[in-house]
């Protein structure tokens, strides 16, 4: 990797990135929300789902396997549920429309469930519990992604990274959002240590023969690991079923392939849950019970090695600060990478 990180502010990353997806064909609007998810998974550090994804984004809707002008087609609705046909749209979009539409419905009954199907890589997980939390809701999340996860104990890629994420109101505290992949990291990551030729930590992923290895290459044509063994396995499998039986996407080995499969839709399912916070006590009664564990857990004496305890998703959140003050660092090798989808559109780069 590139020792000399380029850092970029946040306003003219997410300009350029808004300009790319008009001159792409996607109207002002949805422009406006892909370009801000992505720039915002920058932000907390999740570059592996951030504006690295444009190239393929836009490939996709230059071949048109995703719709240029994604529209929330209801299948199913009832007070406190909606199954959304994505009709092959952004899945940013259709994501980001089924959590305002989740929380708007647990605002009346209590709780939603939105289930999403026929749907697109949806980016960032945390930025829709995120809005349900500043909402003041508690939601989960989750979704599924092609196959690359064998199940425990198989040598055969079934499961997709299928992360999960949550998140929950605080009072004087910062809210929490914790989101993370089933498997021991996003497969994005790995893309992005391959983009940025770095070399992988043991643990992450294994060759297609069975064997460790640090090789980015050997580990996206071989397989990833689920996280915790079989615990990670078992929260992989229930992810599947919330995202894509439930809402009759495709799953597992039938998901296809952001990068590779560029002939057909990736149909891939979504799935938001959303209640209030106040459902059982009231709402200032929950925020200051919230920040009294946050108080406690920062308390808790250290174990030898550490010298501070985090609370969930509490490191990406110092890290959009820290990226808000600074700009958002990125390798050169993303930088052109950027500008050359850029010089495909006629769009400059100020930056």
């Amino acid at each position: 990797m590139s020792e000399s990180l380029i850092r970029v502010n946040k306003a003219d990353l997410e300009d350029f990135i808004i300009r790319v997806f008009l001159a792409a064909g996607l109207e002002e609007n949805q422009a406006s929300i892909v370009a801000k998810h992505l720039v915002l998974a920058n932000m907390r550090g999740v570059d592996s789902h951030g504006v690295s994804r444009l190239d393929i984004y836009t490939k996709r809707l230059e071949i048109g396997i995703t719709s240029r002008k994604t529209e929330l087609k209801a299948v199913r609705e009832t007070d406190s549920s909606m199954l959304i046909d994505g009709e092959s749209g952004i899945g940013i979009v259709l994501c980001t429309e089924g959590i305002r539409i989740a929380v708007e419905k647990a605002k009346k009954t209590g709780l939603a469930v939105v289930g999403i199907r026929n749907s697109s890589h949806c980016g960032m997980l945390g930025a829709y519990t995120m809005y349900a939390a500043q909402n003041d809701c508690i939601a989960i999340a989750a979704a599924n992604a092609s196959s690359s996860v064998a199940p425990w104990g198989g040598k055969e890629a079934y499961f997709g990274t299928n992360p999960f994420s949550y998140g929950v109101p605080a009072g004087k505290e910062k809210n929490i959002v914790f989101d993370m992949a089933t498997s021991v990291v996003a497969k994005g990551k790995i893309r992005m240590a391959l983009v940025n030729n770095q070399k992988i930590p043991v643990g992450w992923a294994i060759t297609k023969d069975g064997k460790p290895t640090t090789d980015p290459r050997e580990a996206m044509d071989g397989l990833l690991l689920p996280v915790g063994g079989p615990k990670g396995y078992g929260l992989n499998f229930f992810v599947e079923v919330l995202s894509g039986l439930l809402s009759g996407a495709a799953f597992g080995p039938y998901i296809r392939n952001l990068y590779k499969d560029l002939d057909k839709p990736q149909d891939m399912g979504q799935f938001l849950f959303v209640m209030r916070a106040d459902l059982f006590v009231p709402l200032e009664e929950f925020k200051k019970r919230m920040d009294q564990m946050i108080g406690e857990i920062r308390q808790i004496s250290l174990a030898e090695g550490f010298d501070r305890i985090y609370l969930p998703g509490e490191i990406e959140q110092e890290k959009a600060e820290e990226r808000e003050r600074n700009g958002i660092p990125l390798t050169p090798e993303t930088i052109n990478e950027l500008k050359a989808v850029g010089n495909r559109y006629s769009v400059t780069a100020m930056f």
